[in-house]
């Protein structure tokens, strides 16, 4: 088991580290292209799966791309001029008393 242990250890800080680093939205995270991470994630032991983890956790994720559409009802310009058309026509047709 004492053989055992650190290949474990060592394969699941790998796959982690691994799997982290190909699900980055970014091309070159942290200054490297991907493919160079994952070199250096498989091929020093502990020392590169670790540097990625250490990383990704130290420092700032760059600024979220935006999205096409408001994140949240109340912030679409669409849905809040709907809201106000339908309180119009409520208040134009005596609804809601």
């Amino acid at each position: 088991m004492g053989r055992v242990l650190p290949f474990l250890l060592y394969l699941g800080l790998v796959t982690y580290a691994l799997s982290d680093a190909m699900q980055r939205p970014e091309r070159d995270p942290y200054g490297l292209p991907k493919w160079l991470w994952a070199a250096i994630i498989v091929l020093l032991p502990y020392v590169g799966a670790l540097a990625w983890i250490v990383l990704s956790r130290t420092r700032p994720d760059p600024a979220p791309e935006q999205r096409g559409r408001p994140v949240a009802p109340d912030d679409d310009p669409e849905y809040l001029a709907w809201l106000r058309e339908q309180a119009r026509r409520r208040k134009g047709t005596g609804e809601g008393r």
